[in-house]
């Protein structure tokens, strides 16, 4: 009698990294020929868990080194409380649980939370990563999602059509310290759109057909030079992993050239310990002249690869490009091509970064940076500093956010010459960088106006350096003008609303006489004058 197994197969899904072009990871996905064994799944956990196994095995028969995305639904785990099976099943088939992500699916709805949270932290225990897949179009409450933490958000791609959407998933997967993938991209648009909404990974048709062998290449469209990332601090390590080739300690020199001989896109391997931290690196390069040497086969082939190996270089998951710079340039120049190695807070290895990856992500950085500054003062445009206001409202800070301008500009320029006028406005922008300090940011918006961004207790000094000097312009005393509003969280959605408020409040500032600077707060009538004539507070109605 035939089993339910004998017409069940599976296929593979590319889980596409946006930023270096490389596969990130297998999704195994259940191709059944015969009948829905996936709607019998939902319904009997037994079932479900057996899929997550079978799925395992099949990978190792395709003898792919690339991580894994296996699938379960929600209530699978919260009924059973784990998956000894599937972890039993990866470690017979010689791969690490770190390795494999667990793409927790909907329905979620009459599942048990806590019993699903408590499941999740123990395969967590284990080492498998969790990602909340789709997200978007199921349901999944808000508040579940916080709770599960994920390594990884799946959002269904019908939500590029709401951009601002899936700015906020991404604002909450930062907080989180999770990734986020678009599934079912199909057309270069919707890549596009999901690169320009912060999606750091994708997977769909358009990158690589759904198939029976596992997928090496895939295709990525070229950005567009309309397509921006959302502005960042900088970009973060989590962006550039890629799958690490991993062996044990104990590895002989022989099994890690059959791997490399095997695998020609592998730049290296890594041999981890039993808990799966790295204890050496082999660089391909100089692993196969040592082997290919003279009596070099005869000299390591038996023996530990390690002998050949280096210290691995390694940074936490959350390090930014930069410190991977900081790391790769301490040490021997020789090694500056040798991949780092990315742990997790475990000391466990979930990947590897290349140098030129970074290097040529971090190119682009300042070429965007450079295309954002004012010629005139070498400060960013208007563009940095709302993407950081807008990340301030989302993480619930408070801010203070000022207009700054020289008041009768045009009369300066015309009694004083242009050239005098722009000399005034670059000693008013280079007098605003050294009045700020930490996280405050100052942006040249064009002609004699400024924005800059702080936090509240820096506003006396910012005031202090730019109102209480005398400033001229060939000969000519000029006086400026500040404005700010302070925002509490909840008092303004976006940097439009803050804008908005601070508007009013440069219009009462300028009409005001000598150097001057009004300060109003967020929802609230009125204001303050804080310099120019009179020191009092204005109230509405």
């Amino acid at each position: 009698m035939r089993s339910w197994t004998d017409t069940l197969r599976f296929a593979f899904q590319p889980v596409v990294n946006l930023t270096t072009g490389g596969v990130a990871g297998l999704e195994i996905l259940a191709r059944p020929e015969t009948g829905d064994i996936l709607a019998e799944a939902r319904r009997d956990p037994e079932l479900d868990g057996r899929l997550a196994v079978l799925a395992v095995r099949s990978a190792v028969r395709r003898e792919t080194l690339l991580p894994l995305h296996v699938n379960v639904f929600a209530g699978t785990l919260a009924d059973l409380g784990g998956l000894t099976p599937l972890h039993d099943a990866v470690r017979q088939a010689g791969r690490l649980p770190w390795e494999v992500t667990i793409d927790v699916g909907p329905p979620y709805t009459h599942v048990p939370q806590q019993a699903l949270l408590e499941a999740l932290a123990g395969l967590r225990e284990q080492g498998f990563r969790i990602s909340a897949d789709g997200v978007g179009d199921g349901d999944v409450p808000l508040r579940l999602l916080t709770d599960i933490a994920p390594d990884l958000v799946k959002l269904d791609a019908s939500l590029l059509a709401r951009p601002a959407a899936v700015r906020a998933m991404r604002t909450l997967c930062d907080e989180l310290g999770a990734l986020l993938c678009v599934e079912g991209v199909e057309t270069e648009l919707q890549c596009a759109a999901a690169l320009s909404a912060g999606a750091q990974l994708a997977q769909g048709e358009l990158f690589a057909p759904t198939s029976r062998l596992p997928a090496a290449d895939v295709y990525v469209p070229p950005r567009s030079p309309g397509v921006v990332e959302p502005p960042r601090s900088g970009p973060t390590v989590r962006e550039f992993v890629r799958p690490a080739a991993l062996l044990p300690a104990t590895a002989s020199a022989s099994q890690v050239r059959a791997l490399l001989t095997g695998s020609p896109d592998v730049s290296g391997v890594l041999l981890v310990d039993r808990d799966g931290a790295p204890v050496r690196s082999v660089h391909r390069s100089r692993f196969l002249l040592s082997m290919s040497g003279r009596y070099g086969h005869a000299l390591y082939a038996d023996r530990p690869a390690a002998k050949l190996g280096d210290p691995p270089r390694t940074v936490g998951v959350d390090a930014t490009a930069w410190e991977v710079l900081d790391v790769v340039a301490v040490g021997d120049r020789d090694r500056t091509s040798d991949d780092v190695a990315v742990v997790d807070r475990y000391g466990r290895c979930v990947g590897v970064v290349r140098l030129a990856d970074l290097v040529r992500a971090l190119a682009e950085n300042r070429v965007e940076e450079a295309a954002g500054l004012n010629p005139l003062t070498r400060l960013p445009g208007s563009d940095a500093i709302t993407a950081e206001v807008d990340r301030r409202i989302a993480n619930g800070r408070t801010f203070a956010l000022s207009w700054l301008d020289v008041d009768h500009f045009k009369q300066v320029n015309d009694g004083a010459g242009f050239a005098a006028g722009d000399e005034l406005i670059r000693s008013v922008g280079r007098a605003l960088l050294h009045a700020v300090s930490g996280s405050a940011r100052v942006g040249h918006i064009g002609g004699d106006d400024f924005l800059v961004l702080a936090d509240p207790e820096g506003l006396e000094p910012l005031a202090a350096s730019v109102l209480d000097v005398p400033w001229s312009a060939g000969g000519r005393p000029v006086t400026l003008s500040l404005a700010t509003v302070l925002c509490v969280p909840g008092s303004v959605t976006d940097h439009r609303e803050a804008a908005a408020c601070l508007a009013p409040l440069k219009q009462a500032a300028k009409s005001l006489d000598g150097a001057s600077w009004v300060l109003g707060r967020a929802g609230l009538a009125g204001h303050e004058i804080r310099r120019g004539s009179g020191a009092t507070t204005v109230r509405a109605g």
